[in-house]
């Protein structure tokens, strides 16, 4: 009878370790179940336009290097690659004029390029799917991104730099531009973020604002506000509002992603746009993505 009593607390330890939802993470190594839904975009409707779509998203996609600054630049662990295997179809990137991505002053070892490539070979491989690139110019020549990028992508018939809004069907196998400041190449993007929101020294506040910024893009979803425009909205933050450290962008994660992924589970609504996140888990990214079910159930239309 004890050592039965004990395996069963053995078991329930376990699971207290490992049946949680997988909301936060931290470890670079990538590991998907056979069940994963990495195609998700297959279900979407062809007519559906991309801007009403629910999608995950990464803030700082490519800040994996903290430099002298430490955890208070890091914002991702995983590479590109993986974040777009892991169901990830929106990236953020900041950009400098020599295509370099960057966060703030630090060099995140990428390019634009290569992020470019890469998203490009996933949707070689995966043809259901779309990747939304965000591109905003950083350094001392921002208008000189532009032109950059552009020789990048001359010729090349799967990116999308325009900015009429496509349709699921016309975004399939694409890298979609979206817009940013002094970069005008793809679609118009805004978000629902306002001045100083990013900065989080008490949580509760953070969750009052990631509530009001979702429910304002249903709303604008409903009311069909958004057919011209991508709307993101950012679970991620740090803590310097008064150039005092609070919390690095891996603490306010650690915290605020589990409880996004059971708010998710309250949500009812035609979509909620990009949701942008730093650290996020495979779960935390499935629970958005099935935000799209039930819409995608009614539209009755499907990729083939």
């Amino acid at each position: 009878m004890g050592d039965k009593f004990l395996l069963v607390v053995l078991l329930a330890s376990l699971c207290l370790v490992y049946c949680q939802p997988q909301s936060f993470n931290d470890n670079s190594q990538l590991n998907l179940p056979a069940s994963y839904k990495n195609d998700w975009m297959k279900s979407i409707s062809n007519n559906k336009k991309i801007s009403h779509i629910t999608i995950p998203g990464t803030h700082d996609a490519m800040a994996r290097r903290g430099g002298i600054s430490g955890g208070i630049a890091i914002c991702q662990v995983w590479s590109v690659e993986d974040q777009l295997r892991a169901g990830i179809r929106y990236l953020d990137l900041r950009v400098k004029d020599n295509l370099q991505i960057v966060h703030g002053i630090i060099d995140q070892g990428i390019t634009f390029t290569q992020v470019l490539n890469a998203a490009l070979n996933f949707l070689n491989q995966h043809k259901s799917e779309a990747v939304l690139l965000r591109v905003k110019p950083e350094g001392n020549n921002k208008k000189n991104v532009q032109v950059e990028v552009q020789k990048v992508i001359k010729n090349l018939a799967n990116v999308w730099a325009k900015s009429d809004v496509p349709s699921m069907g016309e975004a399939r196998g694409k890298v979609i531009l979206l817009q940013k400041n002094e970069f005008k190449l793809g679609l118009k993007s805004s978000g629902t973020d306002k001045n100083g929101d990013y900065k989080v020294c008490e949580y509760e506040k953070k969750m009052k604002k990631i509530k009001a910024h979702l429910n304002e893009v249903n709303t604008m979803c409903k009311n069909n506000e958004n057919s011209d425009t991508v709307i993101v909205s950012y679970s991620s933050g740090t803590g310097a509002p008064y150039g005092l450290l609070c919390n690095t962008p891996k603490e306010v994660a650690k915290r605020i992603n589990p409880w996004l992924n059971t708010h998710l589970g309250t949500l009812d609504g035609p979509c909620f746009g990009v949701i942008a996140m730093d650290f996020p888990g495979i779960d935390l990214i499935q629970s958005i993505v099935k935000l799209n079910d039930l819409v995608s159930a009614i539209d009755h239309i499907t990729y083939k």
